[in-house]
């Protein structure tokens, strides 16, 4: 995936991948795409099921700041 996006599409800069954090903790996760729109939870905030989901990848261009985020298996913590 990364070849693919190797220019930005605003400006033709190049394209830089990361990930946004889901902080736990004192720890990191890859945040992940849950299908649906998100439900309020009296405990936690949100709801979200524990398992499920698609890690995201975010990349961004490292001229103009331009981001554009991909969920796909392939971005899970390796």
């Amino acid at each position: 995936m990364e070849e693919l996006k190797s220019k930005c599409s605003k400006c033709g800069g190049r394209m830089v991948q990361g990930f946004i954090p889901d902080r736990l903790g004192g720890g990191a996760l890859v945040g992940n795409w849950i299908e649906g729109p998100p439900k309020k939870s009296f405990w936690t905030g949100t709801k979200a099921p524990m398992d499920g989901g698609i890690p995201i990848a975010v990349f961004r261009c490292a001229n103009c700041g331009f981001m554009e985020f991909y969920s796909r298996d392939e971005f899970a913590a390796s």
